[in-house]
């Protein structure tokens, strides 16, 4: 009997979305059949906030804390809901086809989706399909190995992969994510070859580390575990040294040119209501002060980059400018 076909890559990333799609707006026709109160004030009925990232990672814990406070000055649940894929992207894009946009359904957005246009065909203009409605933060990247790696330095490990090239694997969340660019970024200034896997999330990523199954990886919300003793942090990505680890140097100082920044914020579908988007934007500028919300962020070292809805909205224009010329520069595409 012949051997059945595998299915591409792109063929089960399709199948993902259109899964994805369906679910979504499935939910979306739910709340539509609901009666609608002519004259009440928004919201409501619970929202739904879309996290394009699996559950127990860096995002996951910070949102969280978020809805939970933005929950109490709405006056309606926010119920968090997990659908990874494509580095962040798939979610963010179903919505974007599928809810209405209503306020009830958001989304959180990554730094991927001003990116992954310039990388590949995708099926949603970030500049076009979403509105945008506040910017909350920005996550810490590092190069980050296990506690017992052999590599005490990143000297060590750029000088292991010119040794060994391609020898030495490094994860960070999907491809074209900011943990792949900055790592093919480096790979590239130091003059080496890097194995890249893509995982769907840090808590994948860090299973992996531990086990001993991945060398390395780029991604934030590593601060606990090196608290703890568990990994080792070779560099960090941003402008100057963090606050909470200064013995941990930049890539920058270490002679890279290379500052990584993936802002953070909450979208919703375009077209959407502006005094839904003035109500959804005060209710979580308020919830950026929660006491519980700001001890996530101190925990995985991520700094506060509050931006409105107009000035989050310029800023993504700006950002995915910025992308291209990146993508352009490092020529390559995911196709």
């Amino acid at each position: 009997m012949p051997e059945m076909p595998k299915k591409t890559t792109r063929a089960m990333r399709t199948q993902r979305a259109r899964r994805l799609f369906l679910a979504i707006a499935s939910g979306a026709a739910l709340y539509a059949a609901m009666p609608a109160f002519a004259g009440e004030a928004f919201p409501v009925r619970p929202i739904t906030l879309v996290l394009p990232f699996p559950p127990g990672g860096a995002s996951d814990t910070q949102l969280r804390a978020l809805a939970i406070a933005a929950a109490k000055d709405l006056g309606q649940p926010i119920v968090v809901v997990n659908r990874p894929g494509n580095g962040g992207t798939i979610a963010p894009a179903a919505m974007a086809h599928s809810a209405a946009p209503d306020g009830y359904t958001i989304a959180l957005a990554v730094r991927t989706l001003l990116r992954l246009p310039h990388l590949s065909k995708v099926n949603f203009d970030p500049l076009k399909d979403f509105t945008y409605i506040i910017g909350l933060s920005g996550f810490s990247f590092g190069v980050v190995v296990a506690n017992d790696a052999p590599w005490k330095s990143l000297k060590e490990l750029i000088d292991d992969a010119r040794a060994r090239p391609g020898a030495i694997t490094y994860g960070a969340s999907g491809r074209g994510s900011s943990g792949h660019i900055a790592m093919e970024r480096l790979a590239r200034a130091a003059g080496v070859r890097l194995n890249f896997i893509p995982y769907k999330g840090t808590a994948e990523e860090v299973k992996d580390l531990l086990g001993g199954h991945l060398a390395a990886y780029a991604d934030p919300g590593w601060g606990s575990m090196l608290e703890s003793g568990k990994v080792r942090v070779l560099a960090t990505m941003g402008e100057v040294r963090l606050k909470r680890w200064p013995q941990v140097p930049t890539l920058k100082e270490l002679g890279y040119d290379i500052v990584v920044t993936s802002p953070i914020g909450l979208i919703g579908p375009r077209g959407m209501d502006p005094s839904v988007v003035a109500r959804l934007h005060d209710a979580f500028r308020r919830a950026m002060v929660d006491p519980a919300y700001i001890r996530t962020m101190e925990q995985n070292d991520q700094v506060q980059e509050y931006l409105g809805s107009d000035a989050y909205t310029k800023s993504a224009a700006r950002e995915f400018a910025r992308e291209k010329a990146v993508v352009h520069e490092l020529g390559i595409t995911l196709e």
